[in-house]
Protein backbone atom coordinates (compact mmCIF):
# COMPACT_ATOMS: atom_id res chain seq x y z
CA UNK A 1 0.00 0.00 0.00
CA UNK A 2 1.10 3.07 -1.07
CA UNK A 3 1.79 5.54 1.83
CA UNK A 4 1.13 9.45 2.00
CA UNK A 5 4.20 11.66 3.47
CA UNK A 6 2.01 15.01 5.10
CA UNK A 7 3.27 18.28 6.07
CA UNK A 8 4.62 19.03 9.36
CA UNK A 9 3.01 22.34 10.70
CA UNK A 10 3.33 23.70 14.09
CA UNK A 11 4.46 20.63 15.66
CA UNK A 12 2.08 17.98 14.02
CA UNK A 13 1.41 16.25 10.76
CA UNK A 14 -1.25 18.38 8.59
CA UNK A 15 -2.75 16.38 6.01
CA UNK A 16 -2.31 18.02 2.71
CA UNK A 17 -5.74 19.74 1.55
CA UNK A 18 -4.45 21.07 -2.34
CA UNK A 19 -5.54 17.70 -3.42
CA UNK A 20 -2.34 17.37 -5.81
CA UNK A 21 0.37 14.88 -4.92
CA UNK A 22 3.85 13.54 -6.15
CA UNK A 23 4.89 10.11 -6.74
CA UNK A 24 8.36 8.89 -4.90
CA UNK A 25 9.90 6.05 -6.02
CA UNK A 26 12.29 3.81 -4.98
CA UNK A 27 15.31 3.90 -7.19
CA UNK A 28 15.92 0.26 -7.06
CA UNK A 29 13.21 -1.08 -7.99
CA UNK A 30 11.46 1.76 -10.09
CA UNK A 31 8.42 1.13 -8.28
CA UNK A 32 5.96 4.40 -6.91
CA UNK A 33 6.12 3.24 -3.16
CA UNK A 34 5.07 6.86 -1.74
CA UNK A 35 3.05 9.82 -2.60
CA UNK A 36 3.64 13.25 -0.91
CA UNK A 37 1.54 16.25 -0.03
CA UNK A 38 2.16 19.29 -2.92
CA UNK A 39 1.16 22.50 -0.98
CA UNK A 40 -0.48 25.19 -2.02
CA UNK A 41 -0.19 28.68 -1.35
CA UNK A 42 -2.89 28.79 1.81
CA UNK A 43 -0.40 25.92 2.86
CA UNK A 44 2.68 27.90 2.32
CA UNK A 45 0.66 30.78 4.18
CA UNK A 46 -0.44 28.30 7.21
CA UNK A 47 3.43 27.27 7.33
CA UNK A 48 5.07 30.97 7.85
CA UNK A 49 1.86 31.86 10.47
CA UNK A 50 3.07 29.08 12.87
CA UNK A 51 6.57 29.98 12.40
CA UNK A 52 5.85 33.82 13.09
CA UNK A 53 3.52 32.80 16.05
CA UNK A 54 6.54 30.44 17.45
CA UNK A 55 9.35 33.62 16.81
CA UNK A 56 7.66 35.77 19.22
CA UNK A 57 8.66 33.55 22.35
CA UNK A 58 11.26 31.41 20.79
CA UNK A 59 13.53 34.70 19.70
CA UNK A 60 13.70 35.62 23.07
CA UNK A 61 14.01 32.68 24.77
CA UNK A 62 17.25 31.69 26.63
CA UNK A 63 20.39 30.51 24.80
CA UNK A 64 20.48 28.16 27.78
CA UNK A 65 17.06 26.88 26.82
CA UNK A 66 17.35 26.51 23.29
CA UNK A 67 21.12 24.76 23.87
CA UNK A 68 19.32 22.22 25.85
CA UNK A 69 16.81 21.26 23.32
CA UNK A 70 19.62 21.71 20.61
CA UNK A 71 21.74 18.87 23.30
CA UNK A 72 18.56 16.43 23.39
CA UNK A 73 18.34 16.53 19.68
CA UNK A 74 21.49 15.93 18.80
CA UNK A 75 21.29 12.32 21.29
CA UNK A 76 18.14 11.69 19.74
CA UNK A 77 19.47 11.87 15.72
CA UNK A 78 22.21 9.79 17.00
CA UNK A 79 19.79 6.99 18.23
CA UNK A 80 18.20 7.13 14.91
CA UNK A 81 20.97 7.16 12.52
CA UNK A 82 20.07 4.03 11.10
CA UNK A 83 16.51 4.63 11.02
CA UNK A 84 17.13 7.89 9.18
CA UNK A 85 20.02 6.26 6.74
CA UNK A 86 17.22 4.01 5.88
CA UNK A 87 14.76 5.95 4.55
CA UNK A 88 17.47 8.25 2.43
CA UNK A 89 18.53 4.80 0.70
CA UNK A 90 14.77 3.85 0.51
CA UNK A 91 14.02 6.85 -1.73
CA UNK A 92 17.29 8.36 -2.99
CA UNK A 93 19.42 5.24 -3.61
CA UNK A 94 22.32 5.81 -2.28
CA UNK A 95 23.99 2.73 -0.50
CA UNK A 96 23.47 2.53 3.32
CA UNK A 97 27.26 3.27 4.38
CA UNK A 98 26.44 6.84 1.99
CA UNK A 99 23.32 7.79 4.02
CA UNK A 100 25.30 7.17 7.20
CA UNK A 101 27.62 9.54 6.59
CA UNK A 102 24.95 12.08 5.26
CA UNK A 103 24.42 11.60 8.64
CA UNK A 104 27.52 11.94 10.96
CA UNK A 105 27.99 15.18 8.39
CA UNK A 106 24.65 16.86 9.16
CA UNK A 107 25.09 15.80 12.91
CA UNK A 108 28.66 18.07 12.70
CA UNK A 109 26.24 20.91 12.31
CA UNK A 110 23.79 20.07 14.97
CA UNK A 111 26.69 19.87 17.56
CA UNK A 112 28.32 23.24 16.12
CA UNK A 113 24.63 24.72 16.82
CA UNK A 114 25.23 23.11 20.06
CA UNK A 115 27.69 25.33 21.23
CA UNK A 116 25.91 28.49 19.48
CA UNK A 117 26.57 30.07 23.01
CA UNK A 118 30.60 31.31 21.69
CA UNK A 119 29.19 31.91 18.07
CA UNK A 120 26.43 34.77 19.91
CA UNK A 121 28.86 36.50 22.04
CA UNK A 122 29.08 40.40 21.20
CA UNK A 123 32.03 42.91 21.68
CA UNK A 124 32.43 45.97 24.19
CA UNK A 125 34.69 48.86 23.59
CA UNK A 126 34.80 50.92 26.42
CA UNK A 127 35.53 55.05 27.01
CA UNK A 128 35.08 55.42 23.15
CA UNK A 129 34.88 58.46 24.11
CA UNK A 130 34.32 60.53 27.30
CA UNK A 131 32.27 58.26 29.83
CA UNK A 132 30.87 56.57 25.97
CA UNK A 133 31.15 52.62 25.84
CA UNK A 134 29.94 50.71 22.41
CA UNK A 135 28.82 47.09 21.85
CA UNK A 136 28.07 44.57 19.27
CA UNK A 137 25.19 42.69 19.69
CA UNK A 138 23.81 39.69 17.61
CA UNK A 139 19.60 38.88 17.42
CA UNK A 140 18.08 36.83 15.07
CA UNK A 141 16.44 38.15 12.23
CA UNK A 142 12.53 36.23 12.45
CA UNK A 143 11.07 33.49 10.21
CA UNK A 144 13.48 31.86 7.67
CA UNK A 145 13.18 29.37 4.59
CA UNK A 146 15.80 26.35 3.41
CA UNK A 147 15.11 24.80 0.06
CA UNK A 148 16.96 22.06 -0.32
CA UNK A 149 17.86 19.24 -2.86
CA UNK A 150 16.85 15.69 -3.41
CA UNK A 151 20.98 14.23 -3.42
CA UNK A 152 21.16 14.95 0.14
CA UNK A 153 18.02 14.21 1.88
CA UNK A 154 19.08 14.65 5.86
CA UNK A 155 22.60 16.65 5.51
CA UNK A 156 21.39 19.94 3.77
CA UNK A 157 18.37 20.04 5.79
CA UNK A 158 20.83 19.97 8.97
CA UNK A 159 23.46 22.34 7.76
CA UNK A 160 20.49 25.15 7.49
CA UNK A 161 17.91 25.10 10.42
CA UNK A 162 20.07 23.89 13.37
CA UNK A 163 22.54 27.06 13.03
CA UNK A 164 19.05 28.63 12.11
CA UNK A 165 17.36 27.81 15.02
CA UNK A 166 20.23 27.76 17.49
CA UNK A 167 20.20 31.80 16.56
CA UNK A 168 16.52 32.46 17.89
CA UNK A 169 14.82 32.07 14.22
CA UNK A 170 12.22 30.04 13.44
CA UNK A 171 12.35 27.33 10.08
CA UNK A 172 10.52 26.32 7.00
CA UNK A 173 12.09 23.65 5.63
CA UNK A 174 10.83 22.59 1.80
CA UNK A 175 12.86 19.27 1.22
CA UNK A 176 12.75 17.70 -2.78
CA UNK A 177 9.07 16.22 -3.38
CA UNK A 178 11.68 13.50 -5.07
CA UNK A 179 12.44 11.95 -1.04
CA UNK A 180 10.72 13.91 1.47
CA UNK A 181 10.59 11.64 4.24
CA UNK A 182 13.53 11.87 5.95
CA UNK A 183 12.74 15.40 6.29
CA UNK A 184 9.94 14.73 7.93
CA UNK A 185 11.40 12.18 10.78
CA UNK A 186 13.97 15.21 11.13
CA UNK A 187 11.35 17.36 12.69
CA UNK A 188 9.63 14.69 14.58
CA UNK A 189 12.65 13.97 15.93
CA UNK A 190 12.97 17.57 17.42
CA UNK A 191 9.46 17.86 18.47
CA UNK A 192 10.30 14.59 20.81
CA UNK A 193 13.65 16.45 22.07
CA UNK A 194 11.40 19.38 22.87
CA UNK A 195 11.76 21.88 20.42
CA UNK A 196 8.65 24.25 20.86
CA UNK A 197 5.59 23.78 18.17
CA UNK A 198 6.02 25.79 15.28
CA UNK A 199 9.67 26.70 15.41
CA UNK A 200 10.50 23.82 12.70
CA UNK A 201 8.00 23.11 10.20
CA UNK A 202 8.22 21.02 6.69
CA UNK A 203 6.50 21.98 3.99
CA UNK A 204 6.19 19.96 0.82
CA UNK A 205 5.58 20.46 -2.40
CA UNK A 206 7.09 22.24 -5.98
CA UNK A 207 7.93 25.46 -7.45
CA UNK A 208 4.73 26.82 -6.40
CA UNK A 209 5.98 26.16 -2.82
CA UNK A 210 9.02 27.66 -3.54
CA UNK A 211 7.09 30.62 -5.44
CA UNK A 212 5.11 31.29 -2.21
CA UNK A 213 8.25 31.19 0.09
CA UNK A 214 10.09 33.38 -2.01
CA UNK A 215 7.11 35.93 -2.32
CA UNK A 216 6.21 35.75 1.12
CA UNK A 217 6.08 38.66 3.40
CA UNK A 218 6.99 37.60 6.68
CA UNK A 219 10.12 35.14 5.66
CA UNK A 220 13.04 37.31 6.11
CA UNK A 221 15.40 34.86 4.06
CA UNK A 222 16.08 32.17 2.34
CA UNK A 223 18.88 29.55 2.07
CA UNK A 224 19.19 27.14 -1.14
CA UNK A 225 21.09 24.37 -2.48
CA UNK A 226 20.47 23.12 -6.06
CA UNK A 227 21.49 23.50 -9.49
CA UNK A 228 22.91 26.79 -10.71
CA UNK A 229 19.97 28.08 -12.66
CA UNK A 230 17.98 27.70 -10.01
CA UNK A 231 20.12 29.29 -7.70
CA UNK A 232 19.79 32.34 -9.81
CA UNK A 233 16.62 32.20 -10.07
CA UNK A 234 15.82 32.01 -6.53
CA UNK A 235 18.94 35.00 -5.73
CA UNK A 236 16.85 36.91 -7.84
CA UNK A 237 13.48 36.30 -6.94
CA UNK A 238 14.62 36.69 -3.19
CA UNK A 239 16.41 39.53 -3.46
CA UNK A 240 14.07 41.65 -5.39
CA UNK A 241 11.30 41.07 -2.56
CA UNK A 242 14.03 42.26 0.46
CA UNK A 243 14.85 38.94 1.62
CA UNK A 244 18.63 37.55 2.63
CA UNK A 245 19.86 34.99 0.02
CA UNK A 246 22.49 32.09 0.78
CA UNK A 247 21.89 30.61 -2.81
CA UNK A 248 24.43 27.48 -4.12
CA UNK A 249 24.51 26.12 -7.11
CA UNK A 250 26.38 24.00 -9.18
CA UNK A 251 29.71 22.25 -10.04
CA UNK A 252 31.84 20.74 -11.90
CA UNK A 253 34.37 19.80 -9.59
CA UNK A 254 38.14 19.37 -11.29
CA UNK A 255 41.23 17.55 -10.04
CA UNK A 256 44.62 18.51 -10.93
CA UNK A 257 47.34 15.74 -11.10
CA UNK A 258 50.33 17.06 -11.68
CA UNK A 259 53.13 14.26 -12.85
CA UNK A 260 55.28 13.39 -9.37
CA UNK A 261 51.72 12.70 -7.94
CA UNK A 262 51.10 9.18 -6.50
CA UNK A 263 49.31 8.01 -9.23
CA UNK A 264 47.50 5.30 -7.22
CA UNK A 265 46.54 7.81 -4.29
CA UNK A 266 45.24 9.89 -7.21
CA UNK A 267 43.49 7.02 -8.81
CA UNK A 268 41.48 5.58 -5.81
CA UNK A 269 40.71 9.49 -5.28
CA UNK A 270 39.32 9.73 -8.84
CA UNK A 271 37.03 6.76 -8.36
CA UNK A 272 35.69 7.52 -5.16
CA UNK A 273 35.27 10.91 -5.65
CA UNK A 274 33.37 10.65 -8.92
CA UNK A 275 31.43 7.94 -8.65
CA UNK A 276 30.61 7.75 -4.92
CA UNK A 277 27.32 8.52 -4.19
CA UNK A 278 26.23 7.62 -8.16
CA UNK A 279 27.93 10.79 -8.74
CA UNK A 280 24.76 11.98 -7.56
CA UNK A 281 26.61 15.27 -5.06
CA UNK A 282 27.95 18.89 -5.96
CA UNK A 283 31.55 18.39 -4.63
CA UNK A 284 31.72 15.51 -6.74
CA UNK A 285 35.03 15.47 -9.04
CA UNK A 286 33.33 15.37 -13.09
CA UNK A 287 36.68 16.28 -14.85
CA UNK A 288 40.45 15.01 -14.12
CA UNK A 289 43.00 17.36 -15.55
CA UNK A 290 45.98 15.28 -16.22
CA UNK A 291 49.85 17.35 -17.07
CA UNK A 292 51.93 15.78 -18.81
CA UNK A 293 53.24 12.46 -19.09
CA UNK A 294 50.85 10.86 -16.59
CA UNK A 295 47.65 10.39 -18.71
CA UNK A 296 47.77 7.11 -19.89
CA UNK A 297 48.84 5.52 -16.59
CA UNK A 298 46.08 7.71 -14.69
CA UNK A 299 43.89 7.11 -16.93
CA UNK A 300 44.58 2.57 -17.19
CA UNK A 301 44.32 3.08 -13.46
CA UNK A 302 40.86 4.66 -13.38
CA UNK A 303 39.33 2.10 -15.55
CA UNK A 304 40.87 -0.69 -13.32
CA UNK A 305 39.05 0.42 -9.97
CA UNK A 306 36.02 1.45 -11.43
CA UNK A 307 35.62 -1.63 -13.12
CA UNK A 308 35.58 -3.57 -9.81
CA UNK A 309 32.73 -1.19 -8.45
CA UNK A 310 30.20 -3.39 -7.38
CA UNK A 311 26.49 -1.28 -8.09
CA UNK A 312 23.32 -2.83 -6.78
CA UNK A 313 20.81 -1.72 -4.54
CA UNK A 314 21.40 0.55 -1.61
CA UNK A 315 20.13 -1.89 1.32
CA UNK A 316 22.30 -4.65 -0.08
CA UNK A 317 25.44 -4.26 2.34
CA UNK A 318 27.60 -5.73 -0.68
CA UNK A 319 26.51 -2.50 -3.11
CA UNK A 320 29.18 0.16 -3.72
CA UNK A 321 26.92 2.25 -5.52
CA UNK A 322 23.17 2.57 -5.83
CA UNK A 323 20.82 3.41 -8.95
CA UNK A 324 20.22 7.06 -10.11
CA UNK A 325 17.29 9.10 -8.32
CA UNK A 326 14.93 8.89 -11.36
CA UNK A 327 14.68 7.10 -14.86
CA UNK A 328 14.44 10.31 -16.30
CA UNK A 329 18.01 11.63 -14.63
CA UNK A 330 18.87 7.96 -15.32
CA UNK A 331 18.85 8.79 -19.46
CA UNK A 332 19.29 12.27 -19.49
CA UNK A 333 23.02 11.08 -18.06
CA UNK A 334 23.31 8.20 -20.31
CA UNK A 335 22.88 10.53 -23.14
CA UNK A 336 26.23 12.57 -22.28
CA UNK A 337 27.83 9.64 -22.30
CA UNK A 338 26.39 8.55 -25.93
CA UNK A 339 27.29 11.67 -27.20
CA UNK A 340 30.87 12.02 -26.24
CA UNK A 341 32.37 10.01 -28.76
CA UNK A 342 30.59 12.47 -31.52
CA UNK A 343 31.77 14.77 -29.88
CA UNK A 344 36.00 14.04 -29.87
CA UNK A 345 36.13 12.11 -26.55
CA UNK A 346 37.77 8.39 -26.39
CA UNK A 347 34.77 6.41 -24.39
CA UNK A 348 36.90 4.58 -22.03
CA UNK A 349 34.03 3.10 -19.88
CA UNK A 350 30.38 2.71 -21.08
CA UNK A 351 28.13 2.36 -18.13
CA UNK A 352 25.14 3.04 -20.10
CA UNK A 353 23.72 -0.51 -20.80
CA UNK A 354 23.64 -1.51 -17.37
CA UNK A 355 21.26 -3.40 -15.39
CA UNK A 356 21.29 -5.59 -11.84
CA UNK A 357 19.89 -8.85 -12.13
CA UNK A 358 16.20 -9.01 -10.08
CA UNK A 359 16.01 -5.78 -10.08
CA UNK A 360 15.66 -4.64 -14.02
CA UNK A 361 13.12 -1.49 -13.74
CA UNK A 362 15.55 0.00 -11.33
CA UNK A 363 16.95 3.45 -12.34
CA UNK A 364 20.49 1.73 -13.01
CA UNK A 365 23.51 3.29 -14.65
CA UNK A 366 27.27 2.03 -14.89
CA UNK A 367 30.94 4.28 -14.30
CA UNK A 368 31.56 5.60 -17.41
CA UNK A 369 35.32 7.27 -18.45
CA UNK A 370 35.48 9.37 -20.53
CA UNK A 371 39.35 10.24 -22.03
CA UNK A 372 40.58 13.49 -24.13
CA UNK A 373 37.32 15.57 -22.96
CA UNK A 374 37.56 18.67 -24.90
CA UNK A 375 36.38 21.84 -23.18
CA UNK A 376 33.65 23.06 -25.59
CA UNK A 377 31.98 19.17 -24.96
CA UNK A 378 28.13 18.91 -23.66
CA UNK A 379 30.15 16.24 -21.17
CA UNK A 380 32.83 18.68 -20.20
CA UNK A 381 30.02 21.83 -20.00
CA UNK A 382 27.52 20.66 -18.16
CA UNK A 383 27.04 19.59 -14.45
CA UNK A 384 26.01 15.92 -15.39
CA UNK A 385 25.13 14.83 -11.42
CA UNK A 386 25.98 11.12 -12.82
CA UNK A 387 28.88 8.72 -12.69
CA UNK A 388 30.77 10.11 -15.55
CA UNK A 389 34.29 11.24 -15.26
CA UNK A 390 35.76 13.35 -17.93
CA UNK A 391 39.70 13.05 -17.91
CA UNK A 392 41.55 16.25 -20.16
CA UNK A 393 44.89 16.48 -21.31
CA UNK A 394 47.36 19.73 -20.76
CA UNK A 395 50.76 20.22 -21.15
CA UNK A 396 51.76 22.05 -17.88
CA UNK A 397 50.56 22.91 -14.69
CA UNK A 398 49.67 26.58 -15.96
CA UNK A 399 47.59 25.19 -18.86
CA UNK A 400 46.03 23.15 -16.22
CA UNK A 401 44.87 26.10 -13.85
CA UNK A 402 44.15 28.23 -16.89
CA UNK A 403 41.74 25.55 -17.92
CA UNK A 404 40.03 24.76 -14.75
CA UNK A 405 39.76 28.94 -13.62
CA UNK A 406 38.13 29.27 -16.67
CA UNK A 407 34.92 27.18 -16.20
CA UNK A 408 31.70 29.22 -14.83
CA UNK A 409 31.72 27.00 -12.09
CA UNK A 410 34.05 27.65 -8.84
CA UNK A 411 32.60 25.10 -6.33
CA UNK A 412 35.16 22.67 -5.11
CA UNK A 413 38.94 21.67 -6.53
CA UNK A 414 41.57 19.00 -5.62
CA UNK A 415 45.47 19.30 -6.93
CA UNK A 416 47.42 16.22 -6.48
CA UNK A 417 51.17 16.45 -6.20
CA UNK A 418 54.20 15.82 -3.85
CA UNK A 419 55.22 19.30 -3.82
CA UNK A 420 54.26 21.36 -1.18
CA UNK A 421 55.18 24.46 -3.37
CA UNK A 422 53.54 23.45 -6.13
CA UNK A 423 50.14 22.80 -3.65
CA UNK A 424 50.73 26.74 -2.30
CA UNK A 425 50.81 27.99 -5.80
CA UNK A 426 47.47 26.49 -6.68
CA UNK A 427 45.82 27.17 -3.64
CA UNK A 428 46.29 30.71 -4.12
CA UNK A 429 45.67 31.29 -8.03
CA UNK A 430 42.98 28.64 -8.24
CA UNK A 431 39.60 30.67 -8.49
CA UNK A 432 37.27 28.25 -6.50
CA UNK A 433 35.62 28.55 -3.12
CA UNK A 434 36.89 24.95 -1.16
CA UNK A 435 40.37 23.29 -2.36
CA UNK A 436 41.91 19.69 -1.69
CA UNK A 437 45.61 19.08 -1.74
CA UNK A 438 45.47 15.63 -2.01
CA UNK A 439 41.96 15.35 -0.70
CA UNK A 440 39.35 15.05 -3.29
CA UNK A 441 36.29 16.17 -2.01
CA UNK A 442 37.15 19.01 0.14
CA UNK A 443 34.23 19.50 2.28
CA UNK A 444 34.64 21.78 5.13
CA UNK A 445 34.30 20.99 8.94
CA UNK A 446 31.67 22.58 10.83
CA UNK A 447 33.14 25.05 12.36
CA UNK A 448 33.99 26.20 8.64
CA UNK A 449 32.19 26.93 5.97
CA UNK A 450 30.54 25.73 2.89
CA UNK A 451 30.37 27.36 -0.58
CA UNK A 452 31.91 28.25 -4.05
CA UNK A 453 32.69 30.96 -6.23
CA UNK A 454 31.32 32.01 -9.63
CA UNK A 455 28.26 30.56 -10.70
CA UNK A 456 28.30 27.95 -7.45
CA UNK A 457 26.83 30.40 -4.95
CA UNK A 458 24.59 33.27 -5.08
CA UNK A 459 24.48 35.72 -2.58
CA UNK A 460 27.22 37.27 0.11
CA UNK A 461 27.33 33.86 2.94
CA UNK A 462 28.40 30.58 2.57
CA UNK A 463 26.26 27.45 4.49
CA UNK A 464 27.23 26.72 8.86
CA UNK A 465 30.10 27.85 10.46
CA UNK A 466 30.93 31.33 10.92
CA UNK A 467 29.22 32.80 8.16
CA UNK A 468 25.68 30.83 8.96
CA UNK A 469 25.65 32.51 12.34
CA UNK A 470 25.97 35.59 10.21
CA UNK A 471 23.58 35.11 7.89
CA UNK A 472 21.11 33.48 10.78
CA UNK A 473 21.69 36.84 12.76
CA UNK A 474 21.53 40.37 12.09
CA UNK A 475 23.78 42.91 13.94
CA UNK A 476 23.42 45.87 16.18
CA UNK A 477 25.64 48.28 17.62
CA UNK A 478 24.43 50.23 21.33
CA UNK A 479 26.18 53.54 21.96
CA UNK A 480 25.74 54.29 26.14
CA UNK A 481 26.98 57.34 27.69
CA UNK A 482 26.03 57.30 31.56
CA UNK A 483 26.58 60.38 33.74
CA UNK A 484 29.17 59.48 36.41
CA UNK A 485 27.40 59.50 39.83
CA UNK A 486 29.89 61.73 41.74
CA UNK A 487 28.47 64.16 39.30
CA UNK A 488 24.70 63.69 40.72
CA UNK A 489 23.22 67.00 42.42
CA UNK A 490 23.84 66.86 45.78
CA UNK A 491 21.71 64.48 48.42
CA UNK A 492 20.81 62.32 45.62
CA UNK A 493 20.82 58.88 47.41
CA UNK A 494 21.94 55.97 44.57
CA UNK A 495 21.21 53.14 47.17
CA UNK A 496 24.84 52.26 48.01
CA UNK A 497 24.76 51.24 51.89
CA UNK A 498 26.49 53.80 54.49
CA UNK A 499 29.40 52.88 56.54
CA UNK A 500 29.54 55.73 58.54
Amino acid sequence: MTKTVNHWIGGKSVEGTSGTYGPVTDPATGAVTTEVALASLDEVDAAVAAAKAAYRTWGTSSLSARTAVLFRYRALLDAHRDDIAALITAEHGKVHSDALGEVARGLEIVELACGITTQLKGELSTEVSSRVDVSSIRQPIGVVAGITPFNFPAMVPMWMFPLAIACGNTFILKPSEKDPSAANLLAELAAEAGLPDGVLNVLHGDKAAVDGLLNHPDVAAVSFVGSTPIARYIHATASANGKRVQALGGAKNHMLVLPDADLDAAADAAVSAAYGSAGERCMAISAVVAVGSVADELVAKIKERAEKIRIGPGNDPASEMGPLITAAHRDKVASYVTGAAAQGADVVLDGTGHTVEGFEDGHWIGLSLLDNVSTDSDAYRDEIFGPVLCVLRVDTYDEGVALMNASPFGNGTAIFTRDGGAARRFQLEIECGMVGVNVPIPVPVGYHSFGGWKDSLFGDHHVYGNDGVHFYTRGKVVTTRWPDPADAPSGVDLGFPRNH
